[in-house]
């Protein structure tokens, strides 16, 4: 599709990257994993995949400069989708076990261990989507896939108007934690849209639309 998005997937040596470029595309985005930062400057939009640990998803964020390629696309109001961990790194902490490890900053709160059970919490899932989402519309009775045992169980920013408010999209395991948020330019899952089936597409294809 000549007149498809270009979409940049960051590469700074996360797994499962190749699923979300192959998601993306058949959502209607010309995807590219790139690390490229001319290229992940200029992309219409930027995912930023993430697999494993916090801590690890942090240093090589760091060590490929990826976390300044996301602040200067924020900074200039250019859309930004987090997935997995790479929402999770989106706040400002991340404590697994013994491991404090600080985190972006773009979101104030701490990613803590789910209170459930069993963990990790591995499959489909329904969510409760915020008002006015548009990563949901349409789909906001759907179920996607989740794989993880840590997440964000809080919301403390506060947006006054005239500023629009986040849209907050929850989900319960064992007690609530954000399944998405949508904060102006920044948008993030907590669960994978790429593993999603058809309702991971179509949100995807939603973003792709905002773009």
């Amino acid at each position: 599709m000549t007149d498809a998005p270009l979409v940049a997937v960051l590469d700074y040596g996360s797994g499962n990257v190749h699923s979300a470029v192959k998601a993306l595309i058949a959502a209607g985005a010309d995807a590219r994993l790139t690390a490229d930062r001319g290229l992940i400057h200029d992309a219409a939009g930027l995912v930023v995949p993430g697999v494993g640990a916090f801590r690890a998803v942090m240093e090589a964020l760091r060590a490929q400069r990826g976390d300044e390629a996301i602040e200067r696309r924020l900074a200039g109001g250019r859309p930004v989708l987090g997935i997995c961990v790479g929402m999770q790194v989106l706040f400002g902490r991340g404590v697994e076990r013994d491991a404090d490890t600080e985190g972006m900053g773009q979101w104030p709160g701490v990613v803590t261990e789910l209170d459930a059970p069993v963990l990790p919490h591995i499959g489909w899932d329904t969510v409760r989507a915020g008002e006015g989402s548009e990563l949901f519309r349409g789909i906001e009775d759907e179920r996607f896939y989740f794989v993880h045992s840590f997440g964000a169980q809080t919301w403390s920013l506060q947006v006054e108007r005239p500023f629009t408010p986040p849209v907050l999209t929850w989900c319960d395991y064992g007690s609530p934690f954000l399944a998405a948020v949508e904060n102006g330019p920044l948008s993030a899952t907590q669960f994978h849209p790429e593993k999603s089936g058809e309702a991971g597409i179509r949100l995807l294809a939603n973003w792709i639309a905002t773009l």
